[in-house]
């Protein structure tokens, strides 16, 4: 477990715009959507089309108490699903955007 939570802790640290994603999830679909639609590049990572796709979601579950999907971050804050990224003003989303990693 410590050695995927280190990849996850990875590529947080290395892309912008992570979401942890399925592929077949409407909810996966609109995070993406919400993001094309603003421009702004993002990596997603399909778990159901990843080897180790639930070692990632119970790392992810312990990191952040989340088990679901999407699960975003922005510059390695934890957003939280599209339901938590849709609440977010506009400003708001452009402050994490331009804001520090952490």
């Amino acid at each position: 477990m410590a050695t995927i939570v280190k990849l996850v802790q990875q590529l947080i640290r290395e892309n912008k715009i992570i979401i942890f994603s399925k592929s077949y999830c409407p909810y996966c679909t609109r995070a993406k959507s919400y993001f094309n639609a603003r421009n702004q590049a993002f990596f997603a990572l399909e778990l159901d089309q990843e080897g180790n796709g639930g070692e990632i979601q119970a790392a992810l579950e312990k990191m952040t108490g989340q088990r679901t999907v999407p699960n975003i971050f922005i510059r390695g804050n934890h957003v939280g699903g599209y339901s938590d990224l849709s609440r977010l003003r506009a400003d708001e989303v452009d402050a994490l955007l331009s804001g520090p990693n952490l």
